[in-house]
């Protein structure tokens, strides 16, 4: 019995030791961390909650806020503006993501074989992506030109009359695509990644069976890519909902609104027109849109995400 609270004793300071030093574990890791809190409640959560607070006034900021409930979402509703830009950047956004996977995979295929020079090649890839917006908006003005643009001279070489483009209803959303396809540079870098992270075990006994090249890259490579396709897709949905700088710079909305992003037109809203109110109420919409797509997205993936070593009933 003495024994036995003697062990007891000498437990107890044992265990506050224990304790003293997971607390102080647990503060060092909370001051890590204060310097991201304090950026994330100064900066983000009290700006969005400001926002959602403002989407129900009508303000521009200097001489105070009138508050008119659901009116703001009303009138969104009621704005051929707003439906417009919806539409505009659903176009845009579900045009481009596919396409960028497409692109952007093969470009990763190619850079994952042994060619010559395949560090120079695997750098000129990427750069574009790490490219200013603005940069590229300018560059690629020049290149889709109708009258002495890259592209259409080109195209007039092989006697083919090229699209006015950036100054045509039809073909300034394409042109946009394009210039984002220009960027997958950044994209093609994670699928590398996930190519050169397959075993090669499973090419081999794909091999064994008797799957052809075909076979292989359907049943093996496809499935092992399908995480890095996924965060692919949820983050190039994301972005390209918020596309601005494209439409800001080179057609500012047009021609005709036929580039008029969800982000362009709160931009106005906001900032040229100065209902700020409004302006909110649009960027919640714009939240609504995204956060829906996104959860769309992420539901889906139990049916068509692999993960290696996986087991699914």
């Amino acid at each position: 019995m003495a024994r036995q609270m003697g062990v007891a004793a000498q437990a107890q300071p044992n265990q506050r030791r224990h304790f003293s030093q997971r607390t102080r574990d647990n503060i060092a890791g909370f001051l890590f961390i204060a310097p991201w809190l304090l950026h994330f409640f100064a900066l983000i959560a009290f700006a969005m909650l400001f926002s959602l607070g403002i989407s129900f006034t009508k303000t521009d900021l200097l001489t105070g806020f009138t508050f008119v409930g659901f009116d703001n979402f009303v009138r969104m509703w009621n704005d051929p503006l707003f439906w417009k830009s919806f539409w505009v950047t659903v176009y845009y956004t579900f045009a481009l993501v596919p396409a960028n996977v497409i692109v952007a995979l093969t470009i990763a295929l190619l850079m994952n074989q042994k060619i010559v020079g395949l560090g120079f090649w695997r750098v000129i890839y990427y750069l574009p992506s790490v490219v200013s917006g603005v940069a590229v908006a300018l560059l690629w003005g020049y290149v889709l030109n109708p009258r002495f643009g890259l592209i259409n001279a080109g195209l007039a070489a092989i006697g083919i009359e090229g699209p006015r483009w950036l100054y045509s209803e039809e073909w300034a959303v394409p042109g946009f695509i394009l210039m984002g396809l220009w960027g997958a540079g950044g994209a093609m870098l994670l699928y590398l990644a996930g190519l050169q992270g397959i075993p090669t075990q499973l090419y081999e006994a794909a091999e064994i069976d008797g799957a052809n090249a075909w076979h292989r890259f359907w049943n093996v490579t496809i499935p092992m890519l399908t995480p890095t396709i996924y965060f692919n897709v949820l983050i190039s949905i994301i972005a390209s909902f918020q596309v601005f700088t494209q439409s800001f710079i080179l057609t500012n909305g047009g021609p005709n609104n036929a580039t008029l992003t969800q982000v362009l037109y709160l931009y106005r809203k906001g900032f040229q027109d100065f209902q700020f109110g409004y302006a909110s109420a649009l960027a919640w919409a714009l939240f609504t849109v995204i956060l829906f797509f996104t959860i769309l997205v992420v539901r889906s993936s139990n049916t068509w995400v692999h993960y290696e070593g996986e087991l699914r009933k």
